[in-house]
């Protein structure tokens, strides 16, 4: 299941962020915040809506940190806690 939910995530951060061939470079360990230009405050916005659109997932705004953008990791590990 990690498997296929990393690439699902690969594939709305390339959607959201619109990072073309650049998406399948991501890993686990692949920064996030501060290290793409492409995400910025409006792009969180964004990509919340396509995360829970695609996974069918709720997010709350209080849900919403800093910590869970750091990586793809943190993001995968937040998507995932949501899946359970």
């Amino acid at each position: 299941m990690k498997g296929d939910t990393l690439q699902a995530l690969r594939e709305v951060l390339g959607e959201v962020l619109e990072l073309g061939e650049r998406a399948a470079a991501l890993r686990p360990d692949s920064a996030l915040l501060g290290a793409l230009p492409e995400f910025d405050s409006l792009a969180v916005l964004d990509l919340v809506a396509a995360l829970q659109a695609r996974f069918g997932i709720e997010i709350h705004d209080e849900d919403i940190e800093p910590d869970i953008f750091l990586s793809v990791g943190d993001l995968l590990a937040f998507v995932e806690s949501r899946l359970d």
